[in-house]
């Protein structure tokens, strides 16, 4: 078993959330099975003061696990130093068979998470207590998510052989690669931002057509093209490297940090437009602010990856 400063930082946390998370789950099981507002008993009284506990504890549970994923992908660039043939975080994470999906799945668990996060908040300010039900309901679905990730994240961790040579991002991020994404790189660049383009358009359009259901769906799609995007035409000219296409790379300190201001940009406006839209839905008379601040981040990130090319071009003259 391979440990650092920062894996036992990530154990002890997990642990820490797994103990309290199975409290929680318990006690949401029971809301969930006796749940009636209705009731002025004192069975729905004691439910009552166990929901704000439990939530409270869900929430800082959940609170703390969207900045620690950004620990996990600091830790995971911070080990590439010390396993052979790694250059990044990349060669880390695929030098164990699931690594891949693994950070695939704690993405989704990101989304899942917020949105509790997010859906509590609007339960917190419903006088009538509408969503409580609702909400605990997502955190059992919720719970089996963040115990997997738990377990993975451990397994992941303690699977990690320092004396293993590993592929380095370069052979992993190609068109010869046989990883379970290889496939994006038959895609050609040009039709990728052209279609990265066209969803932030109608992504711009459905904001001011104020309709839910199409601005979730558009953000969803777009948060997929833009990784696309990214890897197969802007990541290039961050490295101003034709060949290198590697979307960890540029979480370095070589490339300024940039990595993390462009997925903390998109991960805030896409999730600003799903959330945003599922819950208006459940109720509308949700705050529609969130059309708002979902085409503002999304702006920035597009803004952003926009600029890499046309700086390049204007300093030298040539595309990639």
């Amino acid at each position: 078993m391979f440990l650092t400063p920062e894996i036992i930082a990530i154990y002890t946390l997990n642990i820490i959330f797994l103990f309290f998370s199975i409290f929680a789950f318990i006690i949401s099981i029971n809301i969930v099975m006796h749940w009636n507002v209705n009731r002025t008993d004192e069975r729905q009284y004691g439910l009552e003061k166990k929901s704000i506990l439990v939530a409270t504890i869900i929430k800082f549970i959940f609170i703390l696990k969207l900045p620690l994923f950004i620990f996990f992908v600091f830790t995971a660039n911070k080990i590439s130093g010390v396993i052979t043939g790694a250059m990044c975080a990349a060669g880390v994470v695929n030098s164990i068979s699931f690594g891949l999906w693994l950070f695939v799945f704690k993405i989704l668990n990101l989304f899942i998470f917020g949105f509790w996060i997010a859906l509590h908040n609007m339960d917190t300010k419903d006088e009538q207590l509408s969503l409580t039900k609702l909400k605990f309901s997502i955190f059992i679905v919720a719970f089996m998510l963040l115990v997997i990730e738990i377990i993975y994240e451990i397994s992941f961790f303690s699977s990690l052989n320092i004396d293993k040579i590993v592929s380095c991002c370069g052979t992993l991020f190609s068109v010869a690669s046989s990883s379970s994404f290889s496939f994006i790189f038959n895609i050609p660049s040009s039709i990728a931002i052209g279609f990265f383009y066209l969803i932030f358009s109608l992504l711009v359009v459905f904001s001011f057509l104020k309709n839910e259901p199409l601005f979730l769906v558009i953000n969803i799609i777009f948060f997929i093209t833009a990784l696309i995007s990214l890897i197969l035409f802007f990541g290039t000219y961050i490295y101003e490297l034709p060949t290198h296409h590697c979307p960890y790379c540029f979480l370095q300190q070589e490339y300024y940090y940039v990595g993390y201001l462009l997925y903390i940009t998109l991960f805030i406006g896409t999730f600003s437009g799903i959330s945003g839209s599922i819950l208006s839905m459940l109720n509308r008379k949700n705050r529609k602010d969130f059309y708002k601040k979902s085409l503002l981040f999304n702006s920035i990130y597009v803004a952003i990856v926009t600029a890499y090319p046309i700086v390049y071009y204007i300093k030298n003259g040539v595309w990639l």
